[in-house]
């Protein structure tokens, strides 16, 4: 008896061992971080050949963010977006980046700020009007730009951010990233690009959401030469899309 008690005691003991083990080994919820938050700050008129100062304000939380990957302006003039031109920014202090912009005509124009940290990405834009208000497009002209949709501009927030693929190859896996936002949120939707060659061979590839909002593809360009990448996005109230170019060694 005696024995036989001793082995129900030594069952007991392992079973309430192996019970703790198991709680210990139950994994905890995965805590997600803070998004980070970005103030872009643009003067709402300027004068043409002065110096604009242009400010962002990047914030973890109540942290400044001193480590950003990417702070980069884009700039382009009301309608021309394809002339876009891209400023780089200085770190100043807590949390602050700048750059100067000088315009040279008249005109209204788009401030994007493209802000890459700790593993997001968050463009938000403004408009500054530099000198004295450009006329107005006539309808003839409106009706031009709408039948264009050009770059994502006709739907109010959508913002697209195509990656430029860097010293693309021919017959090398490419990856092609976009980042979707509409007012400053990542937005799910299809997106697609549509890859035409120079001698207008054209070629669908599908997308993956690899983050929130951040649509990734790999392509293989067949040969060397310019491509014209175009990005289609839609959902529910988006059917939009944007042109680029790449060139491929």
């Amino acid at each position: 008896m005696k024995r036989f008690g001793m082995f129900v005691m030594s069952t007991a003991l392992v079973g309430i061992l192996v019970g703790c083990g198991q709680e210990d080994d139950v994994p905890t919820e995965a805590v997600l971080p803070e998004p980070i938050e970005v103030e872009l700050t643009v003067p709402e008129q300027g004068n043409v050949d002065e110096p604009v100062t242009i400010t962002t304000l990047v914030t973890q939380g109540e942290d400044h963010v001193d480590d950003a990957s990417e702070v980069e302006y884009e700039i382009w003039e009301e309608g021309k977006k394809e002339d876009s031109i891209h400023v780089e920014t200085t770190y100043d202090k807590e949390g602050i980046y700048s750059a100067e912009n000088t315009f040279e005509t008249n005109g209204l124009y788009h401030v994007q700020v493209h802000v890459t940290a700790r593993g997001m990405h968050v463009m938000p834009v403004k408009k500054i009007q530099i000198g004295e208000a450009t006329q107005q497009p006539d309808e003839h002209e409106s009706a031009q730009e709408g039948q264009h949709h050009e770059h994502g501009e006709s739907v109010e927030g959508l913002s697209l951010h195509f990656v430029q693929p860097e010293d693309a190859k021919a017959t090398t896996d490419t990856e092609l990233v976009t980042h979707a936002q509409l007012n400053g949120e990542a937005i799910e939707a299809q997106v697609r690009y549509e890859v035409i060659s120079a001698d207008k061979e054209t070629t669908w590839v599908d997308t993956d959401e690899s983050k929130p909002g951040e649509y990734t593809a790999t392509y293989q360009f067949p040969k060397a030469g310019s491509y014209q990448v175009i990005i289609h996005i839609e959902n529910e109230d988006i059917h939009e899309h944007e042109e680029h170019t790449v060139e491929v060694n």
